[in-house]
């Protein structure tokens, strides 16, 4: 690399530095919003995040950036290193990104996001939806005329997806839930239908929520989360925030009748912890260290609450524990007992109490309600009623509220349409993964028996967590597990589980 380009490099970083530091700070405001900002706080918290949305909006598109990535884009192949090319390319996407959208329209959307999240929250406790269908109405139009800045040459919802998941489209998503669709009505069915049903009974009753806390930071800290560089608290819908892998901050929320539904949200919240905290050593305020897409991420999570802490050797590894911490409950289960009663299957209101069966019917469902805001096929005012009919089509169940039904989840609060096909995606790369650690390491599985997480723990860091945006989300899954995005592995595990379980031929 040549002096002036070395010298343009270096004065890169150190915006970009600068500009995740700033980010860092609106993810703790975020957090602080989510778990325990006093109420009357909203409006002013809706302006700081605003401003300084406006102060990184303009930094993002300094025309001294602009000057920088014309150069360094332009330089030859070889004069900069892998690791360099990619802060460069995410650098340059996010300018011209960004320098397509005037900076009041930054601001709007992310002081309305603010704004509406606390609506949200009051019309959600009221079963109101008609006081949240009008700030919804401006989100939506809003991301229209955001996607026509960003992306002109895309679908308007493609737009909104391309910032989850970058590449995919519609296109590419709409066959896969088609076909996800096609296999698991049928599956579900069956599964309800079966005369065999796993016995639940000693999940339910009276579990102190002290309790559950200290069984839940326990697992978590086995798992190999660091409570010296992350923390652990209580919000309305679980999530994964903070402000740097050297502060990652996950919460759950608590049941006093049903400490699995806590347990497993705070283990899958710790897959994405570990993410975060396992990222690349260097260049951790830069893009190349930063994860790669939502599905990626999701993976990740779902990994661990689905295809290690739900099977069957994690489940007789854990009963021990689980039974000491609640003796009243766990007298005589056996490990096969404690299994079936964590993967018991059956439709349910709650997208994020909804088992792994089920659940990809409930993301599906909002993907087409997300299609039809944006292709205006669906007016707003109608959400609740086409909700409760897709619900009743998809899962054979209708929400007697709106709280139950399309209340319920926060995304659309926060603006975040196009983020709902992730969850299906990561399970289905999830599975994926799963089966390339089995292949790359023989012996793991007696590792899992034995409560030694930290193989599965490295060998997720290596082949991913460290790889932070190096590859394309195509190459690193071709890379990890020798095929591209394949839903038949999904299909292929949640029949043969489930079959086995509900003793289905």
């Amino acid at each position: 690399m040549n002096k002036g380009l070395e010298k343009d490099y270096f004065s890169l970083v150190r915006r970009l530095e600068e500009s995740s530091r700033l980010g860092g700070i609106m993810g703790i405001l975020h957090w602080d919003q989510e778990v325990i900002m006093p109420v009357g706080a909203s409006e002013s918290r809706a302006q700081q995040i605003g401003s300084l949305a406006g102060v990184l909006h303009e930094k993002t598109t300094h025309p001294e950036m602009g000057k920088l990535l014309d150069t360094l884009s332009k330089a030859d192949v070889n004069g900069f290193t892998a690791f360099e090319w990619c802060n460069i390319r995410e650098a340059y996407r996010e300018f011209h990104m960004a320098t397509r959208v005037p900076k009041t329209l930054v601001t709007e959307l992310a002081e309305l996001s603010s704004r509406t999240h606390q609506i949200w929250v009051k019309a959600r406790s009221e079963n109101k939806f008609s006081d949240f269908a009008p700030v919804l109405k401006q989100l939506v139009d809003l991301k229209i005329k955001w996607a026509g800045y960003v992306f002109p040459d895309m679908q308007v919802y493609d737009a909104n997806i391309d910032i989850y998941e970058r590449g995919s489209t519609q296109k590419d998503i709409t066959p896969i839930f088609d076909k996800l669709k096609a296999e698991l009505i049928p599956l579900i069915k069956a599964i309800q239908e079966s005369d065999y049903q796993p016995d639940t009974n000693f999940l339910s009753g009276q579990f102190s929520i002290e309790k559950q806390e200290a069984l839940g930071r326990k697992i978590s800290e086995e798992m190999g989360f660091l409570f010296d560089q992350g923390r652990m608290d209580v919000s309305v819908h679980p999530f994964c925030g903070g402000s740097h892998p050297t502060d990652v901050r996950i919460t759950t929320r608590y049941r006093t009748d049903n400490f699995v539904e806590s347990l497993y949200a705070v283990i899958h919240e710790t897959g994405h912890g570990l993410y975060e905290q396992g990222r690349m050593q260097n260049g951790r305020d830069l893009p190349v260290s930063e994860a790669l897409t939502m599905a990626i991420h999701e993976s990740q999570s779902l990994f661990w609450e689905r295809m290690i802490a739900q099977g069957k050797l994690f489940c007789a590894r854990y009963l021990p524990l689980v039974a000491e911490t609640f003796p009243n409950n766990f007298k005589g289960v056996n490990p096969e007992q404690f299994y079936e009663a964590v993967n018991v299957s059956g439709p349910s209101l709650i997208r994020v109490e909804a088992d792994e069966v089920t659940y990809p019917m409930h993301v599906i469902l909002r993907y087409e309600l997300e299609k039809g805001l944006f292709d205006g096929s669906i007016q707003v005012e109608h959400l609740p009623e086409m909700w409760n009919a897709k619900m009743k089509e998809y899962l054979g169940v209708e929400p007697p509220t709106d709280t139950l039904g399309v209340l319920q989840d926060t995304h659309w609060s926060g603006g975040a349409f196009g983020y709902f096909p992730s969850y299906t995606l990561g399970a289905i790369y999830a599975s994926q993964f799963y089966q390339a650690l089995i292949r790359a390491e023989p012996g793991i599985e007696k590792q899992i028996e034995m409560g030694n997480l930290a193989p599965v723990r490295e060998w997720l860091g290596i082949q991913i967590h460290q790889q932070g945006r190096l590859l394309s989300v195509p190459a690193l899954v071709k890379r990890v597990t020798g095929e591209n995005l394949n839903p038949d592995h999904f299909l292929d595990y949640l029949k043969n589980k489930y079959r086995q379980i509900y003793r289905l031929n």
